[in-house]
């Protein structure tokens, strides 16, 4: 078994020895995903954010579509998440930003997947306290990467440094509508096959959370995936905006601002 997997705990390795495997290098996680043909592997240092994360999981089976805990172990101060893998391509196929008419409709059905879902039960709160509390515990502990935000969030026309733009985030919290929110609704995370929602993957934010989270993400990555800032390819003539005529809503721009630079500390 290649170096790769060394470290594995006995009893995910019985599952997956033996079989072909390829390494994930999309998105932006820190984390290490392995893909095998019925499986997916993560494996990450450890945290409570993991523990909370795989609670969820198991709630939303029979829910929505979303990956099966297949086997959850910790191991030398890491976590090891073998889940099943959900089928269909990302929803930044090129063949989706060729086709952008159906890609709003079919985002616009996975968002209303999850509004639809009973949050009583839910297991874990990603209220906006709680995000302003990480996002604290990141500035202070100089935990973001100015390397990986927007080009305008710092600097002579934004904010000076993380510092004060969580001062800004906690003086201007918008008004809060729960729902039960993905946490990282971009394009890579929501699968589609034969023309439907096949899955959501990438839960590590996923609970009880803003309604606005999930559509200014979407909103972003739906401007960057077309303007060429995600994947190199522009697809000209494409107005986010869009989003808010199939979701038949009038857009938040505030609140889209508002998530959008609170994630800028994550």
């Amino acid at each position: 078994m290649n170096k790769v997997l060394c470290g594995i705990p006995d009893s995910i390795k019985k599952i997956i020895e033996g079989k072909k495997y390829s390494i994930d290098d999309i998105g932006m996680s820190s984390s290490k995903v392995i893909i095998f043909d019925e499986y997916v592997l993560k494996i990450d240092k450890y945290n409570k954010n993991i523990i909370e994360t795989v609670s969820v999981m198991k709630w939303l089976e029979g829910k929505i579509l979303v990956p099966k805990v297949i086997c959850y172990e910790e191991k030398n101060e890491y976590c090891y998440l073998l889940m099943s893998r959900i089928k269909g391509k990302m929803s930044c196929d090129e063949y989706f930003l060729e086709n952008p008419n159906e890609l709003l409709k079919l985002l616009t059905d996975a968002l209303k997947m999850l509004w639809k879902i009973d949050v009583s039960t839910c297991p874990r709160v990603r209220d906006l306290q709680t995000e302003i509390n990480e996002a604290r515990y990141r500035v202070e502990n100089n935990l973001v990467d100015l390397e990986d935000v927007e080009p305008d969030t710092f600097g002579e026309n934004g904010f000076k440094n993380p510092n004060e733009l969580l001062k800004w985030l906690e003086e201007n919290t918008p008004e809060y509508e729960p729902v039960f929110s993905h946490g990282d609704f971009c394009l890579p995370n929501i699968l589609i096959e034969n023309n439907e929602i096949s899955g959501f993957i990438d839960l590590g934010d996923a609970g009880i959370g803003d309604k606005w989270r999930d559509i200014a993400l979407c909103y972003r990555s739906l401007k960057h995936n077309f303007d060429g800032t995600y994947g190199g390819k522009v697809y000209p003539n494409f107005d986010p905006d869009l989003l808010f005529t199939y979701l038949e809503i009038e857009p938040n721009y505030k609140k889209i601002k508002y998530y959008l630079l609170l994630d800028e500390l994550f």
